[in-house]
C-alpha cells in the first residue's frame, strides 16, 4: 500500500493554497525534547499561538509543520488525552499551522466517509474523514479542527474531486481549543470509526498505530520533514 501511494507522487494534490516546500514552511516542534516549550503556558491558547506565529516570524515563513510520532506533552491539559502511564502523548499526524480559514484541498478524488463534530476539550472539533480508492486500496484522510461550515451541506458518500476545496481551517473557539490548524491523518484500516479515530495514542500503542497510520508526509510531500 506504502509503495502504491508513493508511486502517485507527481498525482497528488496540494492541500494547502501553497506547497509545503522550505520556501514556505517551517518544521514546527511540540515534543517534549525541545526547551523552548517550557516558556510556554501549553494549555493557554493565546501562549502557544503566539509561540508558533514567532516561530514562522522568525523565519520568514507562513507555514508551521510536523508532529509525526512526536511525544507531546501538550496533551495534558486535557483528561481526554488519559492520564498517568495511559496518557496518549504521541501524534499519529502531521499538523499545518496556518490562518484560520486557510482552504483545505483534496489531495486525490475521494468520497465522504463521515463527518462529526468532536466537542470533548482539546479534541479535533469539527471532523471529515475522506475515502480513498487507489488501485482496489481504500485509504482514509483525515482532516480535524475545521471550521464549523465546513460540514455544512455534506452528505456521506459525496464525491470530492482532486483539489477540491471541501473544507477552511477553524478558529480556536470551533476547533477542539487549538490555535488555527489542520490534522492530516492517514488511516489504512478504520476500525469501525465514524467521524473518528485517534490522533494521539500511548507509548504502548506505537507499533501497533505506526502500521495503521503511516507517516502522512506520502501524501503532503513536504521537504521541510
Amino acid at each position: 500500500m506504502i509503495e502504491i501511494i508513493k508511486s502517485y507522487n507527481n498525482k497528488i494534490a496540494n492541500i494547502f493554497p501553497y506547497d509545503l516546500s522550505e520556501q514556505n514552511a517551517q518544521k514546527i516542534d511540540l515534543s517534549s525534547n525541545n526547551n523552548e516549550l517550557k516558556k510556554v503556558d501549553l494549555k493557554n491558547i493565546a501562549h502557544l499561538s503566539e509561540y508558533i506565529a514567532m516561530t514562522l516570524k522568525r523565519n520568514n515563513k507562513i507555514i508551521g509543520i510536523g508532529g509525526y510520532m512526536e511525544d507531546r506533552e501538550i496533551y495534558k491539559k486535557s483528561s481526554h488525552f488519559g492520564t498517568d502511564e495511559n496518557v496518549r502523548s504521541i501524534h499519529l499526524g502531521i499538523d499545518l499551522w496556518s490562518k484560520e480559514n486557510t482552504p483545505v484541498y483534496a489531495p486525490l478524488d475521494a468520497q465522504i466517509h463521515s463527518f462529526k463534530i468532536n466537542d470533548n476539550f482539546g479534541d479535533y472539533g469539527p471532523t471529515i474523514i475522506l475515502e480513498h480508492n487507489i488501485e482496489g486500496f481504500k485509504l482514509f484522510t483525515l482532516y480535524g479542527h475545521l471550521s464549523t461550515n465546513s460540514l455544512i451541506n455534506k452528505e456521506l458518500g459525496q464525491v470530492i474531486k482532486k483539489g477540491e476545496n471541501f473544507a477552511n481551517l477553524g478558529n480556536s473557539i470551533e476547533n477542539g481549543s487549538w490555535p488555527p490548524h489542520l490534522h492530516f491523518q492517514i488511516i489504512t484500516d478504520m476500525q469501525n470509526n465514524w467521524g473518528d479515530f485517534p490522533g494521539v495514542c500511548s507509548k504502548k500503542q506505537i507499533n501497533y498505530y505506526e502500521q495503521i497510520c503511516p507517516n502522512p508526509n506520502i501524501l503532503l510531500n513536504s521537504s521541510v520533514l
